[in-house]
C-alpha cells in the first residue's frame, strides 16, 4: 500500500515537471536557467534526481550538473535505463521501477516516468534509498 502511494505521488511529480518544461521551452528559458530551476527542486523537496531527454533518449536538462547521460548508453530493452525509452513511442503514459542498485554507481534507486507533454522525450524523476 505505502509503496503504491509512493509510486502515484511520483507520477505526479514527473507529471508536473513535465508540463513545467514544456512551459518553460514555450517561454523560451535557456538550458542554464531549466537546470537551476530543477537543481533548486530537487534540493527543496524529496526528489533526488530529475533527468529529461531529448526525443533520442539523450539527456537535455537535469538537476544533476556535469553528468552526461543518455538513456541509451545500454539501449537493452531490460536494462535499468533502457526500460525507460519505452515512452519514446507514445504508446506508453508512466513507468515505475521499484527501488533497485542503478548501474552508475550500485546506489539504491526508485525511478519514475512519464513521456513528454510538448515532444517524444522521457521525464524522470528518482528517489535515493535513505539509510534510516
Amino acid at each position: 500500500m505505502v509503496e503504491q502511494t509512493l509510486d502515484a505521488h511520483m507520477v505526479t511529480q514527473a507529471a508536473v515537471i513535465a508540463h513545467l518544461i514544456e512551459l518553460a521551452l514555450r517561454s523560451e528559458c535557456d538550458a542554464e536557467e531549466i537546470n537551476k530551476k530543477l537543481r533548486d527542486i530537487a534540493s527543496k523537496t524529496a526528489l533526488s534526481e530529475i533527468w529529461i531527454s531529448d526525443e533520442e533518449g539523450r539527456v537535455e536538462y537535469s538537476s544533476v550538473p556535469d553528468v552526461e547521460f543518455s538513456f541509451c548508453d545500454d539501449c537493452d530493452a531490460d536494462s535499468q535505463a533502457g526500460r525507460f525509452l519505452k515512452l519514446l513511442s507514445g504508446n506508453i503514459e508512466s513507468i515505475v521501477q521499484p527501488f533497485m542498485p542503478r548501474t552508475l554507481d550500485g546506489r539504491s534507486f526508485k525511478y519514475v516516468a512519464v513521456r513528454g507533454i510538448d515532444k517524444a522525450r522521457i521525464v524522470q524523476v528518482g528517489i535515493a534509498e535513505t539509510d534510516d
